[in-house]
């Protein structure tokens, strides 16, 4: 299934676009709500789209995205619902790259073999275990692998050369490059030092990086993709607008991507123009 990140870098790249990836909180907030959320992603533009599975302990997620596991867990959303929603909206948008973020309780609950089965059965491309550090993915990447899922592992800019070969040898769809330090949030600047990252992953081999943590403004999609990222990923931004427009959500995420989505070509613009 990691086919359909292959088959958008690709498409991208021909383009001179970066990719927009959108995340969100499956079930925020509420079931039937989330679903028409998931669509206004890719009507307003994402190129790949991210989710979480509600989960009460989400160490890597900042305030923002725990509050909304939070609504999700307090509406009655299982994990069995999240796998509905992603079937439903499989069917309605068949050639998007859908990625899970989760957490290895949430897999090992399920158990490895039947979490990774149900991620194909709803045409989950990726799984990305946010607390599984690279010496215990083994045998998540195993079983994602049984079912033709591909495995997304975390790098940073302090990330050793040994784990980020590990990273490469792993690692399928894409490689989740984390912009600064600590958990997930909205922010104002960036500041990134990611060339020499960017530069060891392509030498290894590792799938295409796509920077998150902290993507909230176009600009900030701009500096990401002028640093030489594929593609970034916005999150708390996106969830951040659901929370505050209670009245339309979707059309608030809608127009929220399509100005993340047009900062992609803004900055393929400038690289030209520099050339």
């Amino acid at each position: 299934m990691s086919g359909r990140y292959a088959a958008m870098f690709d498409r991208l790249k021909t383009c001179g676009e970066g990719a927009f990836g959108a995340f969100v909180m499956l079930g925020d907030p509420d079931f039937a709500t989330g679903a028409a959320i998931l669509d206004a992603l890719i009507e307003g533009g994402a190129d790949m789209v991210e989710v979480g599975i509600p989960f009460s302990d989400p160490i890597a997620d900042g305030p923002t995205i725990q509050a909304a596991a939070e609504r999700a867990l307090r509406g009655g959303v299982t994990t069995a619902d999240c796998f509905a929603l992603l079937g439903s909206f499989r069917k309605r948008h068949p050639q998007t790259p859908v990625g899970v973020l989760t957490y290895a309780n949430l897999v090992l609950a399920r158990g490895r073999d039947a979490f990774y089965r149900s991620c194909a059965a709803a045409g989950v491309d990726s799984v990305l275990v946010a607390d599984a550090p690279v010496f215990e993915a083994a045998p998540f990447v195993a079983a994602a692998r049984a079912h033709g899922v591909a495995s997304v592992l975390i790098a940073a800019p302090n990330t050793p050369e040994a784990t980020l070969k590990q990273v490469a040898g792993l690692g399928r769809g894409y490689t989740y490059c984390v912009a600064r330090a600590g958990v997930t949030g909205a922010e104002t600047g960036m500041q990134l030092d990611h060339g020499p990252l960017f530069a060891a992953l392509e030498r290894l081999g590792a799938p295409p990086p796509v920077l998150g943590f902290g993507i909230s403004v176009p600009g900030h999609v701009r500096t990401a993709l002028a640093a030489g990222a594929a593609g970034v990923i916005s999150g708390s931004a996106i969830v951040q607008r659901i929370r505050d427009n209670a009245a339309d959500p979707a059309a608030a995420v809608r127009a929220f991507v399509a100005e993340m989505k047009a900062a992609t070509l803004d900055a393929q613009r400038g690289a030209s123009a520099a050339r």
